[in-house]
């Protein structure tokens, strides 16, 4: 299963998807809601249109036969305050066959679980964006990310605090992880 994104980058599309979603009734619909993890509550919408030729003739008529609108609503909890903020936003997404919104649902949430599980660890607690290597950079982010993978195999949910405390037990704590 293939969906992509529709971002600003591809202004012709972005507006077309846009249009369809204003113009055209979903044909299936899923509500999803996250309550209050790490200071944030977060409702889903993911909506499914057929977009029913409004892409005739244009290079992305052949490969689009689905359309997804997501609409997040985020209530999120200001420390400073004690407020709460809210923000909404909307995000298309694009499909060649039509899904139920469910699956669809499903699928963006588990893409934005590998990009917080490897992506944000590695730039959060490894902090590679600040990394100078520039002689095979890549090496070094397999490594970074075997290291992350040892860290949750020996069942360390945070690889930041895992690292620390490692760190201040010494070459024992080291020695004591399994590595596979």
């Amino acid at each position: 299963m293939l969906i992509a994104q529709v971002k600003d980058n591809q202004p012709l599309l972005h507006h077309k998807v846009q249009q369809i979603c204003q113009a055209n009734t979903p044909l299936d619909g899923d509500t999803t809601r996250e309550g209050n993890r790490r200071s944030r509550d977060e409702t889903r919408l993911v909506e499914v249109f057929d977009p029913e030729g409004a892409l005739a003739g244009t290079e992305w008529a052949e490969h689009v036969g689905a359309v997804f609108r997501v609409q997040r609503t985020t209530h999120r909890r200001v420390t400073a305050t004690g407020l709460w903020e809210t923000t909404r936003e909307t995000a298309y997404f694009v499909c060649p066959h039509i899904l139920p919104a469910a699956l669809c649902a499903r699928a963006i949430r588990d893409h934005w679980a590998i990009e917080n599980r490897l992506h944000y660890v590695r730039d959060g607690s490894f902090r590679e964006d600040d990394s100078r290597i520039r002689s095979n950079p890549g090496v070094f982010a397999r490594l970074r990310s075997f290291a992350a993978n040892i860290l949750r195999g020996n069942n360390l949910d945070n690889v930041s605090d895992g690292r620390y405390r490692l760190a201040i037990a010494g070459l024992d704590a080291l020695r004591s992880l399994r590595l596979m």
